[in-house]
């Protein structure tokens, strides 16, 4: 039997709409196919969340409607349940593509575009993205077509939501909140990490009662004392002891839509150093908040929130956000100083405060937040405070 169509996270129209966005770019650009192969670009332009190991593109072609989704035979019947796409549209190639030295799946991509009639017209590739050998293949295999370099085109393009992406990013905080409230409960003195994390990562899962569950996952980081000085590591097999302070970064998730969100938690009363590092903060996120508003430059965000936090002793050298959506972190603006792109309604970024000040010792606050057609919309909710446990 055939495999029905799954609920779709937004309708029709609404990937239609953004394709029609790409296509105007690619008609600007003399672009008549566009091979993206960004696995966040091809779920923003057909609702694909299938996790593909192997080779794929979606070719997006001036003069068809609909994308065209190549993918291993075996994947294709998820991404006919997951997308927007007609059946016909999704072409499954064959296990013979698969561990070849010679060829594989960017073959069937590139008879997919002779298929399509466009094998001899301007040809967008998402260089940054593929392999050299894979860049060359295209070269070799398709002689009369004019490449054209089209990275972070739709990256960019995804950067302004609609306001039915951004009703998404909001369950995706709620999520993100009902996991830290979850933390709150469960990190204790005696507690290991590791059984801490299972309770969290439920949290995330299951999401707040009532509301939407968590539809994805990535594995958050937590750290504590003396680790707090190294963002980027998971959990240990330690427990949790008395005067331990706690980092965690993690992020609620809807339809591959994500809203991060770090807080930082102290077994006891916090150090004098902890709270005044905490309380300078606090101050320079209102600062970086005030200071969001369209026609704003990322740059200003950035240069309230550093000079804010120099007022009271402390320094951050990383940038303090970036741009968010589609499996996390979208590779394009930044919360830095010297970022010049304008802000605009809709676009969304993580302001990530999280502050290393030493190799034993950092601290860890953020918020989801939304440009709006005034200010800026916090799109995670969670108490804003060192929280004592």
């Amino acid at each position: 039997m055939a495999i029905m169509k799954g609920p779709q996270a937004f309708p029709r129209a609404e990937y239609l709409r953004r394709l029609a966005t790409v296509k105007s770019e690619m008609a600007r650009r003399e672009v008549d196919a566009f091979v993206v192969t960004s696995w966040a670009n091809i779920t923003y332009l057909t609702g694909n969340v299938t996790r593909m190991h192997s080779l794929h593109g979606l070719v997006v072609s001036l003069h068809e409607e609909e994308p065209t989704l190549v993918v291993r035979g075996m994947d294709a019947p998820g991404c006919i349940h997951q997308t927007f796409l007609d059946r016909g549209k999704v072409i499954g190639y064959p296990e013979s593509l698969i561990g070849k030295p010679d060829k594989n799946g960017f073959d069937a991509v590139i008879d997919a575009i002779y298929d399509l009639g466009v094998a001899s017209r301007g040809l967008g590739l998402e260089l940054g993205n593929l392999p050299a050998p894979a860049a060359e293949k295209f070269r070799r295999r398709l002689p009369e077509a004019k490449i054209i370099d089209c990275t972070k085109t739709i990256d960019w393009i995804r950067g302004i939501k609609s306001d039915l992406e951004i009703a998404v990013m909001r369950e995706a905080a709620s999520i993100a909140d009902a996991a830290i409230a979850r933390a709150a409960e469960v990190i204790r003195p005696g507690v290991r990490e590791a059984d801490a994390v299972a309770e969290i990562t439920a949290a995330q899962i299951r999401g707040p009662n009532g509301g939407p569950a968590g539809t994805n996952l990535k594995p958050f980081l937590m750290c504590s004392s003396p680790r707090t000085g190294t963002p980027h590591i998971l959990w240990s097999e330690d427990v949790f002891r008395e005067g331990s302070q706690i980092n965690i970064e993690l992020s609620g998730h809807r339809h591959n839509y994500v809203a991060p969100i770090m807080r930082t938690f102290s077994i006891g009363v916090p150090s004098d150093r902890l709270h005044r590092l905490h309380e300078a903060e606090v101050s320079a996120m209102d600062a970086a908040l005030n200071a969001v508003r369209p026609g704003r430059t990322c740059s200003d965000v950035a240069n309230a929130f550093y000079r804010t936090l120099e007022k009271h002793g402390f320094k951050k050298e990383s940038r303090c956000g970036y741009a968010i959506g589609i499996d996390w972190m979208e590779p394009t603006a930044s919360l830095a100083d010297g970022d010049m792109t304008e802000l605009k309604p809709n676009m969304t970024f993580h302001l990530m405060l999280g502050n290393w000040l030493d190799e034993d010792f950092g601290y860890v606050i953020s918020e989801s937040i939304c440009v709006t057609d005034t200010g800026v919309e916090v799109l995670t909710q969670a108490p804003r405070k060192l929280f004592q446990l």
